[in-house]
């Protein structure tokens, strides 16, 4: 009889325990499953109010500090008419070029608004807004030069360019013959000396020369067909996010903000071919 009443109440027990172990892992079952549900990153951004974006702010004109140490520049005016409009705040989180991926990788920011160009390898890993900036190579000569107006007429002509740019490369491909300088403002003036018949270099970079210091003795002469695209870089896999920043470009196009402030920082349309 004792042995059957201490098999009964060991029964009990193991019962007990296997009820109470079922609840907790019901509990923690319950618990996983609220915790798979996170919500997206878009809807974190709604919730929160906050666009967190990386950028360089050492990058005129597309990001960097004005006399007032205000951070400004055509990217970030671009995201901020973004963000507005989305009715989210933007937060700013500068940083280097070469850390930027890693810091979208970790997740410190949810997109970099930084010229980011297209490409196929930096499709494979991140996804893009449409693209909001075009720009293509360009022939700059002198303001009275009339016998340059297409990339076929550098055959034989002095081209000042950087050493092992891509701009180089095509003046050379064209057959110009390359004199070496530093950068575009060394290039500009050697045309200005008459000691260069032309320079290639990028189109927004010469825009923004010309912004600053006028154009009364260079002109842009000839503009290639193929132009390079610059978007909005998010991880993979926030889709939500993405659609929802293309909406606001989109309307920005349509209404024309977004080549009024392009015409601001460029002096024309940068955000259409």
């Amino acid at each position: 009889m004792k042995k059957l009443f201490y098999l009964l109440v060991l029964a009990s027990v193991v019962a007990v325990l296997s009820a109470c172990g079922s609840g907790e892992e019901q509990q923690n079952n319950s618990a996983d499953n609220e915790s798979g549900e996170t919500a997206s990153l878009y809807d974190q951004v709604m919730e929160e109010g906050v666009l967190t974006v990386g950028t360089e702010g050492t990058y005129a004109p597309f990001t960097f500090h004005n006399a007032e140490d205000k951070l400004t520049g055509y990217d970030v005016e671009v995201i901020r008419e973004v963000a507005n409009r989305m009715g989210v705040d933007v937060e700013f989180m500068e940083t280097k070029w070469d850390s930027m991926f890693a810091g979208l990788n970790s997740k410190r920011f949810d997109l970099i608004a930084n010229q980011v160009g297209i490409n196929e390898e930096r499709k494979a890993n991140y996804d893009f807004s449409v693209p909001y900036t075009y720009s293509s190579a360009v022939v700059v000569t002198p303001k009275d030069n009339e016998s340059i107006d297409s990339f076929d007429d550098l055959k034989g002509k002095k081209s000042a360019q950087s050493l092992t740019s891509n701009f180089e490369e095509i003046a050379k491909e064209n057959g110009a013959e390359i004199v070496n300088i530093k950068g575009l403002a060394q290039s500009i003036e050697l045309l200005k000396q008459g000691r260069a018949d032309v320079t290639v270099n990028d189109r927004l970079a010469v825009l923004d020369y010309i912004q600053q210091q006028g154009s009364e003795q260079i002109k842009i002469a000839a503009k290639q067909d193929d132009a390079s695209k610059t978007a909005f870089a998010f991880n993979k896999g926030n889709e939500e996010l993405v659609n929802a920043v293309d909406k606001q470009l989109k309307a920005m196009k349509e209404d024309g903000t977004l080549a009024k402030i392009a015409k601001e920082w460029f002096g024309e349309d940068v955000s259409s071919k």
